[in-house]
């Protein structure tokens, strides 16, 4: 019979994208939901994280869950109420499953959730960084470490739990990737900053897939970095994505100081960078479609 996954932050770039390949392999697709409705052509029940409430019908005949609730880090001002509400969105939600799979019978057999990168701070350099090397001490840091802290309560439930440490997700209809063409189409692209910072990139479709595999995969239950084999710098990717795009790019960097002008504290996830390994989930037999840059651009672009 084919599984029932229960989605979160089923609507976002990573979500519904996820929900169209869950469909092709005929997953059973539902999502939790500020409403109630059909969206995707995905029936959505409600849950209130603020409220710690939630539509326990949801749950029901539910094999796994993928947990990637969570406010953008990247849309808006760091205000004091801003990093408050990325915080909690993740803690709190994670909660509310905890709390709901705690209190009810059900049939939750694994539980996938998204993490993130920024475990291991702002800038780790050219240093090859794996799911063993220490977390960072800036905000993104410790949000995500106490992000998964919440999520390792799910295995204590007696359910296999993973969590992907998401990298910098490339996609034709949102995200990094999208935003950086636009110029670029324009024929104004440059680096950012001094443009040697590493960017740990992974094509949208990997990101889905290796979800997925992480549902199929009962080996698969402790923390993976979600990036591609092949992280490259900010100006290689600047001038691999102006030749997939036919466009020239001779501008000068972008200084740090403009950046930092314009996005403030948030300027760091730009100016900064890391050389994020995959090996670990490699080993657990995913396979890559796009693991070389110029693959995923032309996949993206053309």
């Amino acid at each position: 019979m084919p599984k029932t996954i229960l989605i979160t932050g089923g609507t976002g770039l990573v979500g519904s994208r996820l929900t169209e390949l869950l469909k092709e392999k005929n997953f059973k697709v539902r999502y939790l939901s500020r409403t109630a409705g059909s969206k995707n052509g995905v029936q959505a029940y409600v849950w209130d994280v603020e409220k710690q409430t939630i539509d326990k019908s949801a749950l029901e005949g539910v094999d796994a869950i993928i947990h990637l609730a969570g406010a953008g880090v990247a849309d808006k001002k760091w205000t004091a109420a801003r990093k408050k509400e990325i915080l909690e969105s993740r803690t709190r939600s994670t909660q509310l499953l905890h709390d709901t799979l705690k209190s009810i019978n059900h049939e939750v057999k694994s539980f996938v959730s998204a993490s993130a990168i920024g475990y291991y701070g702002w800038d780790t350099g050219g240093v090859w960084v794996k799911e063993g090397s220490r977390f960072g001490d800036d905000f993104l840091a410790t949000v995500t470490k106490a992000w998964e802290e919440k999520v390792d309560q799910i295995t204590e439930l007696g359910i296999r739990t993973a969590k992907l440490r998401i990298g910098i997700v490339f996609s034709e209809k949102g995200g990094a990737l999208y935003e950086m063409a636009k110029p670029i189409k324009f024929g104004v692209g440059a680096p950012l900053g001094s443009g040697n910072q590493y960017m740990s990139w992974i094509h949208i479709d990997d990101l889905c897939n290796m979800f997925i595999h992480a549902v199929e995969n009962d080996d698969v239950n402790d923390v993976y970095n979600a990036v591609g084999p092949n992280p490259e710098t900010n100006k290689v990717i600047t001038k691999e994505t102006a030749k997939v795009l036919n466009r020239p790019c001779f501008l000068p960097n972008v200084p740090a100081f403009v950046l930092k002008l314009m996005l403030g504290k948030r300027a760091a996830m730009i100016l900064g960078g890391s050389r994020v390994s995959c090996e670990k989930i490699q080993a657990t037999g995913f396979k890559f479609s796009y693991p070389t840059l110029p693959e995923a651009l032309k996949d993206l672009l053309s």
